[in-house]
């Protein structure tokens, strides 16, 4: 893959997107919204092509979908590709992406924490409730994910699906994502009450933002194409590093805020600054 290539046909994603104080407003309750449009077609397909190419190139998934658990029948996971690609840099570096997610949050910054893949495959299993921020040594609330489909998403497909206010309560459960953990969560939605909303069917370059407390599964893919979905974790840019209390944070902690310990500012060379108002 030549990414001097790539670089010469990519957007540089700087055009803004706008967003009323009311759908702000909506998203601070609710913890999740959905932003229709923040990549168009010309853009989102260019993109796709290096991201696609490159999740082929770093897979190492060889088990068959069928002899797999859970967690590895969801979906193909591989994170941080801005790492490997400065095409794909320019896409998680996307000052327009950082910005809804800032705004969002109500943060005067953010950073990248990393990005994912999730590419679910043809006869993929669903992926369970769970909240992505028991993974995640965070002393801090302002963490939010911008899940982007590269190709369009069918409505028997659909977008996640989110519990609704649920991120006002932080911390339900250390379960990790599981069938456990969906029994458990499932349960809790509904002692609750919640409502659960799925955004149904998305084009390419549309994508949803969720806090890392919201509750959240996805469906199983029945379809005949990859569902090819990208991630991208921002973080506030003052948020701190906690004392990991799980395996889960311990190896997040390694992975992801590399010589960085409990106390410091999250911010490891791989931890860009990407917008600040400032």
């Amino acid at each position: 893959m030549s990414d001097k290539r790539d670089l010469q046909q990519l957007s540089v994603l700087d055009r803004e997107v706008e967003l009323t104080k009311e759908f702000i407003e909506a998203y601070q309750k609710n913890g999740h919204a959905i932003v229709r449009g923040a990549a168009d077609e010309q853009e989102i397909a260019a993109y796709r092509e290096v991201i696609a190419e490159l999740v082929k190139e770093l897979n190492t998934q060889n088990v068959p979908l069928n002899e797999r658990d859970t967690y590895g029948k969801a979906f193909i996971q591989i994170g941080n590709l801005w790492t490997h690609s400065e095409a794909v840099k320019r896409f998680v570096m996307a000052k327009r992406f950082a910005k809804i997610a800032a705004e969002l949050m109500g943060v005067k910054g953010v950073r990248i924490y990393h990005d994912q893949a999730l590419f679910k495959e043809p006869g993929g299993g669903h992926t369970p409730w769970h909240q992505d921020q028991i993974y995640w040594p965070l002393d801090t609330d302002k963490t939010i994910t911008m899940w982007m489909p590269l190709v369009h998403v069918s409505e028997e497909v659909g977008s996640m699906t989110f519990a609704s206010e649920s991120h006002k309560n932080g911390f339900v459960s250390k379960q990790v994502i599981s069938d456990e953990s969906n029994r458990t969560l499932a349960a809790y939605i509904e002692s609750k009450g919640l409502d659960v909303v799925n955004y149904g069917a998305m084009k390419a370059g549309d994508a949803t933002f969720h806090a890392g407390w919201t509750l959240h599964s996805a469906p199983n893919n029945p379809t005949d194409q990859m569902r090819e979905v990208m991630t991208i974790i921002y973080i506030a840019d003052d948020s701190i590093i906690a004392e990991p209390d799980s395996n889960a944070r311990k190896n997040d902690l390694a992975s992801w805020f590399p010589g960085l310990k409990p106390g410091d500012v999250a911010a490891s060379p791989i931890n860009p600054l990407v917008y600040s108002r400032e």
